[in-house]
């Protein structure tokens, strides 16, 4: 059995299929009524239907290496968030184009069937029923606002600085996720590295155990030194395993950004970086950049659009003071079960008496006549003569209406104060991180070439102090002591490059440039 998709159109079907059925062997009167409950419900499911369109799409998982801009371009075409936002865009459309209808006229049909039982007044004929009586009525009726203190024009203002406002959103969300991609694949890089570190420390540690197990079994050492030597092997082991953990959790955390299902199959391409001989940035980089922020971060805009949309819905409230001219227009007929009409002349048939005497003593004589006949008056017919129209302008002027304009004004008067200081507290915030990322930016460079000495001092002194171990002149505890500020040095290192990256990354941002590497 194949499944029936009951779509608006065909509704009205549907309504005439079940009249004709129902009354299939009633009479033509109430066939030519069913017609017209079928017309109506055809004008209105024609005029108010909407199919709503599925815009979401789904993409595969990836199975192959990414860089950056390939993740951030999954992530906007993928990331729930960002949906949510564009259906939020869409939802102020529609009020934005809601509000530019009340521009038009409304239309609207209107259609009664009525039984009425006991003592009524018929409204077409003013005659006294007492059974049962049937009266339908048909009508369309318009009205148009015509002035109303310029609230339809300023709601519609405010409505379209609001849709432009949540399309703003939607870039700032946009901005959100692939500098959150940017964060999560630095991670992974910077995690990468770190578990390269620590095999390469196992390497050495494991080269450094083989020859201390040998030096044992010749005698040459104590078996303590051995000891030490596979105590730094397993303290270095869990170092790689700590990494390897957060090499994982880093690329779960990727996935999530990407709405993959898992990091299964996740690959990102590792990049050649190298920061050496980058300058410092100047303080007035900070005033620059952030001159930058302010014309391309869609935040800015977004505030701007809001306030300007708080300022037309002051001017709405005000609206609510001016009187108001409208304009109505009707049309409509109806049918009424009292109403009559004559079926037969009166027929003249000579004169009798009418029980009155003259002056003069003679019978007066009055003309004689058929008494008529009436039918009830047809359905057609009815419809036909009782058509009604109107036309009128409605003026209303508000006088005292409980304070409420007076209240609507208030309000709207603090939503745009409070819409002034959210522009002020978001340009400060984007000044203070601006002015924060440079003082990192600067902080992580500096740290990055202080390591980078630290290192080279450090490994050249651990390769002495090695060169020592071997030859039996320093302990165990002092070759480990030397191996463990090295690991510490490389892991600063490492830490700064990554920080002055993410900095220099979150500038790039804010003057709107493309997030790569």
């Amino acid at each position: 059995m194949q499944n029936y998709t009951f779509t608006p159109i065909k509704f009205p079907l549907f309504i005439a299929y079940m009249w004709n059925s129902i009354f299939k062997f009633a009479p033509m009167k109430l066939k030519i009524q069913g017609s017209f409950i079928v017309l109506f419900l055809s004008a209105s499911v024609a005029l108010n239907a909407q199919v709503p369109e599925n815009k979401l799409d789904t993409a595969g998982i990836t199975k192959q290496p990414l860089n950056l801009e390939q993740c951030i371009d999954y992530a906007l075409k993928n990331n729930i968030q960002i949906k949510q936002s564009e259906v939020n865009t869409e939802i102020s459309e529609i009020t934005l184009v809601q509000s530019e209808a009340f521009l038009l006229p409304a239309l609207n049909g209107n259609m009664s069937h009525t039984y009425n039982f006991g003592r009524t007044v018929d409204r077409y004929t003013n005659q006294l029923g007492k059974a049962q009586v049937l009266s339908q009525n048909l009508g369309l009726s318009a009205d148009l606002t015509l002035f109303n203190g310029l609230q339809t024009i300023n709601t519609i203002h405010q409505n379209r600085y609001l849709y432009l406002s949540s399309k703003c959103n939607v870039d700032k969300m946009k901005n959100d996720v692939s500098l959150n991609v940017a964060t999560a694949y630095l991670q992974i890089l910077y995690n990468t590295e770190a578990v390269e570190n620590a095999r390469n420390q196992i390497g050495i540690t494991t080269a450094q155990s083989e020859r201390a197990k040998k030096l044992v079994e010749a005698g040459s050492v104590a078996r303590g030194s051995y000891l030490d030597i596979m105590a730094q092997l397993a303290t270095e082991e869990l170092n790689l395993t700590n990494a390897e953990n957060q090499l994982n959790i880093s690329y779960l955390g990727l996935a999530q950004l990407l709405n993959l299902p898992s990091a299964q199959g996740l690959h990102i391409i590792k990049p050649e970086i190298n920061i050496e001989g980058q300058p410092l940035l100047a303080a007035s980089d900070a005033t620059q950049i952030y001159n930058a922020a302010l014309d391309v971060l869609p935040e800015i805009k977004r505030e701007n659009y809001n306030l300007k949309g708080a300022q037309k819905g002051l001017d709405v409230a005000w609206g609510g003071l001016s009187p108001r001219l409208s304009l109505s227009a009707f049309y409509g007929t109806g049918y009424s079960g009292l109403a009559q009409r004559l079926k037969t002349n009166p027929e003249f048939l000579g004169y009798k008496e009418n029980g009155e005497i003259t002056s003069t003593g003679d019978p007066v004589l009055a003309p004689y006549v058929s008494d008529p006949t009436f039918e009830k008056t047809p359905f057609m017919s009815q419809y036909n003569d009782n058509i009604n129209k109107s036309v009128g302008f409605y003026l209303t002027i508000p006088i005292f209406n409980r304070f409420q304009v007076r209240g609507s004004v208030s309000r709207a008067k603090m939503q745009m104060l409070n819409a002034e200081l959210q522009m002020e507290s978001t340009k400060l915030q984007v000044q203070k991180n601006v002015q924060q990322a440079i003082a990192d930016a600067n902080a992580g460079l500096k740290k990055y070439y202080a390591s980078t000495k630290a290192v080279e001092a450090i490994a050249e002194s651990f390769k002495y102090t090695e060169q020592k171990f071997n030859v039996g002149i320093v302990n165990t505890n002092d070759y480990n002591d030397s191996k463990n500020k090295l690991i510490k040095a490389q892991s600063d290192l490492l830490q700064a490059k990554y920080e002055y990256l993410f900095k220099t990354k979150v500038l790039d941002f804010y003057q709107g440039k493309p997030l790569k590497l």
